[in-house]
């Protein structure tokens, strides 16, 4: 049955698809094209949304765009790309922004703005979500004004005779508090009727299962973490529990006593169709010596599908009538470049050429690929699944081995230079958001070890920057009071320093070692390693159980460092996000009691030379730092 509907355009941003989630989420029906999609693609459209994307719309190499849809007498809303491709497409210029904007800005309302239906019932002053280095520099014709922000003055304008609105903004993120009311009124605007519901979610999904199976058995990678249960939960309803295997890997980089409590939880909630393999010795060779963070994730992705078909003839399994099935979500497939326009940020475990290969011989199940982790969580509990699973914090397939950052000691020629320019931006950047005390106090420097990054919807792989302030005895630092004037710091460094992606915080450094003891060292993904950062990570985890601050954060990291004094030393950096969807995040904080009770017990382990917290929202970092 065709159904109506509001049609975004794809130009490779990695919210193209949370666009049509956020329009599915208030109830209407929301599909995704390609911007080259021809007009019949638009039978029974409301109206079209055009996305962002990595492109800039003066250069060659944009994204095929059918400029026959802008002449189609439907409602028009361009964001971040889309709004730079509206205005270019109109006559206006663009080019280059005086200054690039990540992260939140506030977008004002003029009197024209007051007025605007796409802007009805929104603050004056109103947070918006910011990801661009572009920017309009005048407005196509017949286009007006309607907000602006403190560093973009076109940052909303409208057509109302042709129905064409478009932001700089993203709307379709959690930290655009009014951005579902803007939608809203798009909808409005577009005279469309609400029309979906989770329950035809839920019943879609199970439909295409039972499509996708066709005659066939299931065998599905268990993590143990949201996605994949919430995955292995949908096949055995629409299969039965006699045509699905889980099979849980312990490839030795999970938390501490992660595979045993896994188990558990799964056996007490009636699940029986599942079996726990230990190949941890398999994945530790798969990726001894590696340095690099891609190279890292395609050997874990690899060597699944190695210790899967391993598996399959242990249990003597007829190939011919299994498939694989695996949790995948959306984020995992746009963060890999899993679309025609998207860029790289980081190639996931389950996007590797093994995994591919079986997707394009129709022999691979994804039944969440289209959602997001707070859809999943939303499936998990109208399944009947325990907050135990599906409230757990995200735990993906290469487990801790992306938590491990390595090196082989040296840097080269290119590091030192930008190493060096790095460390000169950031001691240009005016940072005014501490008190007169933390001010005085405060130390800038940079860590020498890369990390990745997203900015303008491309990965980038740059340095962190640390801010040390005044040390309170036995190695311990302040930490500023206020996480709104670390959040400001933070921010004003990475948008306007371009070596830097990430700020850091230092809570401690061990007082036998000084400054310049510590260097990068040679470290790869070992179990001794693994087992230090096991340690480290429980802490964290058992104090925020325990003060009932674990469902408050969405995800916990420890990443380890090798920065250090000796080789079998480290420095941890603690890593607290707040998300709703994965593909943005704010940075979690905690008050000074937790911070300390943390502290000390990370710095009385043995091996600890000094920890940081990562205080970078998402964009510019991601979640983890490989």
């Amino acid at each position: 049955m065709s159904r109506e509907k509001i049609v975004v355009l794809d130009f490779g941003s990695q919210y193209a698809h949370l666009i049509a989630k956020r329009f599915r989420a208030l109830g209407y029906y929301s599909e995704i094209a390609l911007p080259s999609a021809p007009l019949e693609t638009f039978e029974n459209a409301k109206g079209v949304i055009m996305s962002g994307g990595p492109s800039s719309v003066y250069e060659d190499n944009v994204p095929e765009f059918n400029s026959e849809i802008l002449k189609l007498d439907l409602p028009i809303l361009g964001l971040c790309y889309g709004h730079q491709l509206m205005a270019k497409s109109y006559g206006g210029n663009v080019g280059k922004a005086a200054v690039g904007e990540f992260g939140i800005a506030h977008l004002e309302k003029n009197e024209a703005g007051k007025k605007s239906p796409l802007l009805e019932g929104i603050s004056d002053t109103t947070q918006v979500w910011m990801s661009h280095q572009d920017g309009v520099l005048s407005l196509g014709d017949g286009f007006e004004v309607i907000g602006t922000t403190k560093d973009c003055p076109f940052a909303a304008v409208q057509n109302l005779p042709k129905k064409r609105f478009s932001l700089q903004c993203h709307c379709e993120v959690k930290d655009t508090p009014e951005g579902n009311r803007i939608f809203e009124n798009f909808a409005k605007i577009c005279k469309m009727e609400k029309n979906w519901d989770e329950d035809t979610v839920l019943q879609v999904i199970i439909e295409n299962i039972k499509k996708d199976a066709r005659d066939k058995n299931v065998l599905l990678f268990l993590s143990g973490g949201v996605d994949s249960t919430v995955a292995f939960a949908l096949l055995n309803k629409a299969l039965g529990q006699e045509r699905v295997l889980g099979l849980h890997i312990d490839n030795g980089f999970m938390r501490k006593n992660e595979s045993k409590n896994v188990e558990s939880a799964y056996k007490a909630h009636g699940f029986n169709n599942f079996i726990v393999e230990d190949a941890s010795e398999s994945f530790l060779n798969a990726i001894a010596g590696l340095t690099d963070p891609q190279k890292k994730r395609m050997a874990v992705g690899e060597n699944f599908i190695t210790v899967r078909d391993a598996v399959v003839k242990a249990q003597k399994l007829d190939e011919t009538k299994w498939m694989l099935a695996q949790g995948t979500l959306y984020p995992d497939i746009i963060e890999s470049g899993g679309t025609k326009n998207s860029k790289t940020i980081k190639t996931h475990h389950n996007r590797v050429d093994g995994i591919q290969k079986l997707i394009a011989a129709g022999m691979i199940i994804e039944p969440l690929k289209d959602l997001y982790k707070d859809e999943v969580r939303s499936i998990g509990k109208k399944l009947g699944l325990e907050d135990e699973l599906v409230m757990r914090h995200p735990f993906p397939g290469p487990g801790l081995s992306i938590n491990v950052l390595c090196s082989d000691g040296k840097f080269s020629e290119k590091d030192e230079e930008e190493f060096k320019k790095a460390q000169e931006e950031l001691d240009k950047v005016e940072i005014n958001a501490f008190c007169e005390k933390c001010s005085a106090s405060m130390k800038r420097s940079v860590l020498p070890v890369r990390s990745v990054g997203v900015q303008g919807d491309f990965r980038t792989y740059r340095f962190p920057a640390v801010l040390t302030f005044k040390e309170e005895g036995n190695g311990f630092f302040h930490i500023p009071g206020k996480r709104e004037k670390v959040e400001a710091a933070s921010s004003a460094i990475t948008n306007k320093a371009s070596f830097l992606n990430r700020t850091v915080i230092k809570l401690y450094q061990n007082p036998a070692v000084k400054d310049s003891d510590l260097r990068l060292q040679e470290g790869y993904c070992t179990r001794d390693r693994l087992d230090q950062l096991r340690e480290v990570d429980n802490i964290v985890l058992t104090e925020l159980h325990e003060r009932n601050l674990y469902n408050e954060i969405f995800q916990h990291l420890t990443i380890d460092l090798p920065y250090a004094s000796e080789k079998n030393r480290a420095s941890f950096v603690l890593r607290p996000v707040c998300s709703e969807d994965v593909m943005t995040a704010r940075f979690a904080w905690f008050s000074d009691e937790v911070f300390k009770s943390i502290v000390e017990k990370i710095a009385a382990l043995p091996f600890v030379d000094a920890l940081y917290f990562d205080a970078t929202n998402k964009p510019p970092a991601t979640f983890g730092w490989e």
